[in-house]
Order: structure tokens, then C-alpha cells, then sequence
């Protein structure tokens, strides 16, 4: 289960945050690398995500153990962070900075922080990426990271914001080409807003 921790209780602004939300396996962190590949990082800010894994393969992070995890939270290092499947996740709280200046941040978060998220960030656009069970299944086992019976729990696990609302909706069973573009297409419409 996710728990949000909430950092400071102001809003910032002007810039966009889109928060791509998915359950593990539909392919968010290719989506986000395929855009990130493809725009002008002066306008648009990926931040790599703080996890509690060790460093290797699968998702680009900063590793960090349990201790300087938990103190990054109490010392308001993460603009959000949370713990699901075992792991802390954390947002770095520069991305305060790249907002307040009018940039976009993408960021792979939690369904269960959109609460936490809009509070803090005027310009949230949320973006759910979906795949078919089948396609998500041959994905989580395809990347090796977890024990079958891990991989089961995954795909068993309940929307844990099932009514927030979502602003864009990419069905991301094709190629990555595809469901890039219509990432791409969500984050120059969401600049667009700002």
C-alpha cells in the first residue's frame, strides 16, 4: 500500500507538473525516456526519482538506503514521497525551483500522492498510462526485478486513487513510438496551459 508524505503545504506555480501514473508494468519510464530523448530539457525537467533500491538494472533512480531516506523526509528533501511494494519513493524538492521558473516536470509518481500533488501544484496534469493484463504481465516478468509470486501481487494490486481525475489517458499496448507521441502531444498541450 502507498503512503503519501506530503512536504510543505504550499502551492507552486507557474510551471506544469505532469504526473504519469500507471500500475507497474504499463511502461511509464519508457514513455517518459522516449520523450525526454525528444524535447529541449531548457523547458521540460525529468527528475530522476530518489528509490530505496540499490543501484542496477531496470529504472534510472539515486539509490538511497533506509536511514537517508527517512531523513530526506523529515528534512523536506522530496517535494512528495511515498512507500509501496517495499521501497521509499521521493520526488527531489528542486522541482519547486523548476516550476516557480516556469518549466514543465514529468515524473513516473504514485496514484495513491495525486492528492498531495494537486494540492501543491496549481498546474497538475495527470496522465494514466493502461496496457491490456496480458501485455502487463509479459512486461512485469520480462524485466526479471521480481519473483513470480512479487509479479502476481502486482498485477492484483487496486487503484489506490480510483476516482481522482485524469486529464489524459495513453493505451500504451502498441509500439513505444506511439505511446511516446502521445506523451509528447500531453506535455507541449500542458506548456500550453501555463
Amino acid at each position: 500500500m502507498d503512503h503519501a508524505q506530503p512536504a510543505a503545504s504550499t502551492t507552486t506555480g507557474p510551471g506544469a507538473f505532469l504526473a504519469i501514473v500507471g500500475a507497474s508494468g504499463v511502461g511509464k519510464d519508457a514513455l517518459i525516456s522516449y520523450a525526454r530523448e525528444r524535447l529541449d530539457e531548457a523547458a521540460v525537467h525529468f527528475p530522476r526519482r530518489v528509490i530505496t533500491r540499490p543501484e542496477g538494472a531496470g529504472e534510472d533512480h539515486e539509490p538511497i538506503d533506509e536511514a537517508g531516506f527517512a531523513a530526506g523526509c523529515a528534512c523536506g528533501d522530496f517535494a512528495v514521497s511515498w512507500r509501496a511494494h517495499g521501497l521509499g519513493y521521493g520526488i527531489p524538492a528542486a522541482v519547486d525551483d523548476e516550476i516557480r521558473s516556469g518549466r514543465t516536470v514529468v515524473a513516473n509518481v504514485s496514484r495513491g500522492v495525486l492528492g498531495v500533488l494537486a494540492a501543491r501544484y496549481p498546474g497538475l496534469v495527470v496522465v494514466r498510462v493502461t496496457v491490456s493484463d496480458d501485455v502487463r504481465a509479459e512486461r512485469l516478468l520480462g524485466r526479471g526485478r521480481e519473483a513470480v509470486h512479487d509479479v502476481v501481487q502486482r498485477l492484483s494490486r487496486t487503484d489506490p486513487a480510483p476516482d481522482h481525475p485524469v486529464d489524459v489517458e495513453i493505451r500504451n499496448d502498441g509500439t513505444v513510438a506511439e505511446g511516446g507521441d502521445r506523451l509528447l502531444r500531453a506535455i507541449m498541450k500542458a506548456q500550453q496551459l501555463v
